[in-house]
């Protein structure tokens, strides 16, 4: 798009805002433009509706025309793109991939094209009966889009009717699924509580659900400063959330609003709730990528703490022999000192439990002059055990003693406790064998 382009698209939805044709019919006529991603679509809707800042107006004159609940949506081509991923990546995404991530059988038979993409906004954060979800997005795929359906509250007192409308919803797109970020302990509790409140039938609350929250801080805890959504948007998938508002902000301005009906106020809300359905499938896409079929061979692109963070989701799953090989990758390239010793440490473990004991000897005394104290224990109880070699198990045990002193408790004590045993054994007289006669 050209300068001439930019400028005659400009002047014609301003014009539409002058008018008071609202977001949806800005927003269409932006969705019409050839060449932009979504992230820049969404930006230009900020930036020629005005959201990113309060209007300096006179007090609002409240519109008694109004509806009592708005329903908005917007469509994205599969095509474009959000942050690093591909909108059509999600599509690819096998049921085998999605059981790892929920840890939830139930999802082996299923894909995302029948999921439904959950986020709600709400008069509070801390849950409870009085709290109220006064917009409601819903993400999902279908006829070749991305389809980001919003149901907006107007009036509180006529929450039953939007309930009821959402209901329709649900049971004529006939979803499969439910996919969240933290859906489990707040979205989808708070929205079977109101639907019950209005004795309605809960839909959702039957559904296989994949709250990826719990995945994100198995796959990045370890690497990003936060796992919350909005951070790992920037992080993981490089989009651009500068023009957000924070969520703190969001009860306040839907306060405002239904003191003084001033939509200007709402328009964030909307982009913020937007973006998290549209950052929600886009972690998802990047944490499927990294424990996907064929992750192995993506692995050259992946660096050492993804792989560190996609074994740890093996190793939930119960898949040993793949959370290995994660580690081992992981090794091969750069990390953080502490998260390499936990690497480590981690991987000694699984040589232990399948008894290849000469590499798990091998990463034990690696790790001894980092002065890991697990690595002299588990170094002693091997020589006293397995190989019955008393003086080198005292040897070691000796050495951990003194580096536990005033460092672990419990690891002085086990040494000393080791320690003593030792001695015992070694006093003992050497059994001889018996005479063939």
């Amino acid at each position: 798009m050209d300068i001439d382009e930019k400028l005659k698209l400009l002047k014609k939805t301003r014009e539409l805002r002058l008018k008071g044709d609202g977001v949806n019919r800005v927003w269409e006529e932006i969705d019409k433009t050839e060449g932009l991603s979504t992230k820049e679509k969404l930006e230009k809707l900020i930036s020629l509706t005005g959201t990113a800042r309060l209007r300096p107006a006179e007090p609002p004159v409240r519109d008694k025309q109004r509806p009592p609940f708005q329903v908005f949506e917007q469509q994205h081509t599969l095509s474009c793109r959000y942050g690093k991923i591909s909108l059509d990546d999600g599509l690819h995404i096998d049921g085998r991939t999605l059981g790892l991530l929920s840890r939830d059988p139930e999802f082996e038979t299923l894909d995302l094209s029948s999921a439904l993409f959950f986020d709600l906004e709400t008069t509070g954060l801390s849950g409870g009966v009085g709290v109220v979800p006064f917009l409601a997005g819903f993400g999902f795929y279908g006829e070749g889009k991305f389809h980001v359906v919003q149901y907006f509250l107007n009036e509180l007192s006529e929450e039953d009717r939007m309930v009821e409308e959402m209901g329709r919803f649900f049971a004529e797109t006939g979803f499969k699924s439910v996919v969240s970020f933290n859906g489990k302990a707040f979205d989808l509790p708070l929205a079977e509580t109101r639907f019950i409140f209005h004795r309605k039938p809960f839909p959702l609350a039957e559904l296989p659900h994949l709250d990826f929250l719990f995945s994100a801080r198995s796959l990045w805890k370890h690497k990003h400063e936060s796992c919350r959504l909005f951070h790992l948007a920037r992080e993981v998938l490089i989009a651009d959330r500068a023009e957000d508002i924070p969520s703190s902000e969001i009860p306040w301005r839907y306060f405002q609003y239904l003191r003084g009906g001033d939509f200007s106020l709402i328009e964030p809300i909307l982009y913020h709730n937007q973006e998290d359905i549209l950052s929600l499938l886009g972690v998802v896409i990047a944490g499927a990528k990294l424990v996907s079929e064929g992750w192995e061979e993506a692995a050259d692109g992946a660096d050492a703490a993804d792989m560190f963070g996609a074994s740890r989701i093996f190793e939930k799953a119960g898949d040993m022999e793949r959370s290995v090989r994660c580690l081992e990758k992981s090794l091969e390239g750069r990390m953080p000192r502490e998260m390499a010793l936990l690497a480590r440490k981690k991987l000694s473990y699984h040589m232990k439990k399948s008894r290849r004991w000469d590499k798990a000897i091998a990463l034990w005394r690696d790790l001894t002059p980092a002065n890991q104290l697990f690595c002299y224990k588990e170094l002693a109880m091997y020589y006293e055990h397995k190989e019955k070699n008393f003086p080198e198990a005292r040897r070691l045990a000796e050495e951990g003693l003194a580096l536990s002193l005033g460092v672990s408790r419990e690891h002085e004590e086990d040494f000393s406790r080791r320690l003593t045993r030792l001695r015992k054994k070694m006093e003992r007289p050497q059994e001889r064998p018996k005479s063939r006669e």
